[in-house]
């Protein structure tokens, strides 16, 4: 006899990928949340980067993870296909809402990119792994990504291969895994502790984790 109360796999995982209100709902609130701490950062990197900036020429760089942590954080969180986009775009909205120096068209043409490139790893393993290193992967993807992006748009006097552009890449590779990566991790990990995130498959796992830890016994 055929068991029908198993469904197919590929409907299994249709089903597990699919947006539902509250997914929505909770990505809004991390996107202006996200969106806050951008737009205070704005004020801060302005005065942190010349200091940066004077010791080694494109060592400021090493703090834009900042601006795209939301990204790997979303997907950690959500764990839905376009989460990182969705957050990052609404993110940007909240920042150009509360008041922002750069162009309409740079911020979010910028945000929908990290997005995407924040999503790369996840992506590959269909949504399907979850841990410190697939989020400092998808940093590293970021990081490479807006390095890049600034080098074509804003660095363009800028030269590859001089020492500030290498700099520059470093690190935005180094900041990207650092902070989207590690940063969102823990972050990620402290907000499904205090359980708000117990409906979400994301905020269950930690907790299992924290169960199986508690159960273990003592050598």
């Amino acid at each position: 006899m055929v068991d029908h109360t198993q469904q197919p796999t590929p409907v299994r995982s249709r089903v597990r990928l699919r947006w539902t209100p509250a997914d929505i709902a909770v990505a809004a609130v991390l996107g202006v949340a996200a969106g806050i701490i951008f737009w205070g950062f704005n004020f801060a990197y302005s005065s942190i980067s010349p200091v940066l900036g004077g010791l080694l020429p494109g060592f400021a760089s090493i703090l834009h993870g900042v601006w795209y942590f939301s990204g790997t954080l979303a997907v950690l969180i959500l764990r839905k296909p376009g989460s990182a986009i969705f957050v990052n775009l609404v993110g940007c909205a909240a920042e150009m809402v509360l008041g922002n120096s750069f162009s309409f068209g740079f911020i979010f043409l910028s945000a929908a990119l990290q997005g995407l490139f924040a999503e790369l790893p996840f992506a590959v393993t269909r949504y399907r792994v979850f841990n410190l290193p697939m989020a400092m992967l998808s940093g590293l993807c970021t990081g490479i990504e807006y390095g890049v992006y600034l080098m074509l748009f804003r660095y363009q006097g800028v030269a590859w291969f001089s020492p500030r552009g290498i700099i520059h890449m470093i690190s935005e590779v180094v900041g990207g895994v650092l902070i989207a990566g590690v940063f969102s991790w823990f972050l990620y990990i402290a907000i499904a502790k205090t359980g708000v995130l117990d409906r979400f498959a994301s905020g269950r796992a930690v907790r299992f984790a924290d169960r199986q830890k508690a159960v273990q016994p003592l050598d």
